[in-house]
């Protein structure tokens, strides 16, 4: 007699093999017998039950960029499929593997305009790389196992469809997971490109390395390289924490979600040497006449972004490892003093405003108290917006905390899920939620689901009663603000009725209470701050070149921004 196994615990097994230990949806009709394989297999796997399946997706999403491996999220048929769109497409964009379960009506009722029925497949064509609707019963554990190679492989959305009545048949016995085959390997540079790079240095007057998160655990070569060469380095945004930001020749983040070193030296530089990174910016923030190196594992990329004098098709880590082997030292040399003594600068402006004691409060002294109580290896999940660009210029990590955001969809409300996963997956660590009034709105729901499963997170809502960020681009554009306002709301007594710790603050002196009571707290915390309605310094278009710029311009400018002791990296290359 063939021995059999219910198919939808088939299933299960095989996400079992791949080392998933939690899921994130909500149940629905369509995905009942699922949720009784989830129930059978409540050992191996935990279901995580949020309160809306955009956080699910958002959140398998952040699980897969924190930790490098698939995430997963399921919605029932119609509605609770098409709610995970927002988070899947997250995924795609930041390049991260995710794995998608669809529920669908049962298969005899397929094709007959069935309650809730949708045609999953072109729906989701677009934002996958692997999107198939399982046809029997049989092939559903095989299915699944071939969805998470493939988004393992292309580091991308897998989406399965499962009619509802295949998950309660029998099926042979057998195991139909290949995870113990998976493997993973480098792509080696080849030789004759990295030699072809070494000229370049050699010529190279004003060098600089920008990395992206190709380049995530490879700190002590970055560290290695920039030394050797003397050569700053900038990161993309994602790639926040690779390099410690007290790193003297760390310069911080291009564009407008940026620091002022940064923007500055790429418009300065004469070679750029681009690894791991393929920032969609770079048209409009490089010098367009620098020489470019450029490192990638993913051929595509090579050339697509700038002008490419060298491509290297090989893993960061090692590209740059050669290059050091390869190439001859680099004097330090006025390029990289300027450009450490611009950061210096920066830094110490940033620091200015930290004791300052406005109402509503600046946003300084609210990261004093973030990094006063962070822990050596605290994650920080940040939403997108102002709050984004708060968060890179003055956080500073020490090289083992960890950073997340939603790069290139850059979706607002990802911070609340991306928190949920953190947590979930370094349920050791302290972990921050950074997110401005409008995005936190958006999920605020999901509180619950942090209070439900008893993760002690520290949610930090900016208000400012703005999409901030998008009134900046309307302010640049010089059209009406409109649209932008936002009705207030205490967020810190919202956060208390869904059963978290709530404070809601107005004034300066209440910070350090809330935040030391934040940190001791075993329950999750949401910390509402009433912050001024500012824009943060636009580096994408400083006025204070005194040739490009009046005088009367130039004071306007630092006038309207605070600015003060920020010579421009020109002059700092002058003395």
């Amino acid at each position: 007699m063939v021995e059999t196994i219910n198919a939808a615990v088939a299933m299960i097994n095989v996400l079992e093999s791949w080392g998933i230990d939690h899921i994130y949806g909500i149940p629905g009709g369509s995905f009942n017998s699922t949720m009784d394989a989830l129930y059978q297999e409540k050992n191996s796997i935990n279901f995580i039950q949020v309160r809306h399946e955009e956080v699910g997706a958002l959140a398998a999403a952040a699980d897969a960029k924190l930790t490098g491996k698939i995430g997963v999220a399921f919605g029932s048929a119609g509605p609770g499929a098409t709610h995970l769109i927002n988070g899947l497409y997250d995924a795609k964009m930041d390049h991260v593997p995710v794995l998608a379960l669809l529920g669908q009506v049962a298969s005899d009722s397929m094709n007959y305009n069935s309650f809730q029925e949708l045609n999953e497949n072109p729906m989701f064509a677009d934002v996958s790389v692997y999107n198939r609707t399982v046809m029997t019963p049989e092939s559903l554990p095989h299915v699944v196992d071939e969805a998470i190679k493939t988004a393992y492989n292309y580091n991308g959305v897998a989406v399965v469809t499962i009619p509802v009545d295949f998950g309660t048949k029998e099926i042979p016995a057998h195991n139909s997971s290949t995870a113990e085959n998976h493997r993973k390997g480098l792509v080696m540079p080849n030789y004759h490109d990295l030699k072809k790079a070494m000229p370049l240095i050699n010529a190279a007057e004003k060098p600089l390395l920008y990395i992206g998160q190709g380049c995530r655990n490879a700190w002590p070569e970055i560290k290695a390289f920039s030394e050797h060469f003397s050569m700053p380095v900038v990161s993309a945004v994602l790639g926040k924490g690779i390099v410690p930001d007290a790193y003297e020749n760390f310069l911080g983040f291009a564009a407008r979600v940026a620091t002022k070193p940064a923007n500055e030296a790429l418009v300065e530089t004469d070679l750029i040497v681009f690894v791991g990174s393929d920032f969609p910016f770079a048209a409009n923030f490089f010098n367009p006449s620098a020489k470019f190196i450029q490192v990638d594992t993913d051929s595509t990329k090579l050339g697509r972004r700038h002008k490419t004098d060298v491509a290297i098709l090989g893993d960061a880590k090692e590209s740059l490892k050669r290059m050091v082997e390869l190439g001859e030292s680099r004097p330090f040399d006025r390029w990289l003093k300027a450009n450490q003594k611009n950061k210096v600068n920066w830094v110490s402006w940033l620091r200015s405003f930290e004791n300052q004691e406005d109402k509503p409060l600046r946003v300084e002294p609210v990261f004093k108290e973030i990094r006063r109580i962070a822990d050596k290896e605290a994650i920080f999940v940040t939403d997108v917006g102002n709050t984004t660009i708060h968060a890179i210029r003055l956080l500073e990590m020490n090289g083992k905390q960890k950073f997340t955001t939603s790069g290139w969809f850059a979706t607002m409300g990802n911070g609340i899920p991306g928190g949920i996963a953190a947590q979930l997956s370094y349920p050791d660590r302290q972990v921050f939620t950074l997110s401005g009034d409008g995005a936190f709105a958006m999920v605020m729901q999901d509180i619950i689901t942090q209070v439900k499963y008893k993760l002690p997170i520290i949610n930090i809502v900016f208000s400012n009663e703005s999409f901030g960020f998008i009134e900046a681009e309307q302010e640049d554009s010089e059209q009406k603000k409109f649209g932008v306002s936002l009705e207030g709301a205490d967020f810190g007594k919202v956060g208390e009725a869904l059963g978290a710790q709530g404070f809601t603050i107005t004034d300066y002196t209440q910070l350090e209470p809330a935040f030391t009571a934040a940190k001791k707290s075993e329950r999750p915390v949401v910390i509402d701050i009433k912050i001024r309605n500012t824009r943060p310094l636009p580096v994408e278009a400083l006025v204070l070149d005194p040739e490009t710029f009046s005088e009367e311009e130039i004071d306007a400018f630092k006038k309207q921004y605070e600015v003060h002791d920020l010579p421009i990296l020109k002059e700092l290359l002058k003395s």
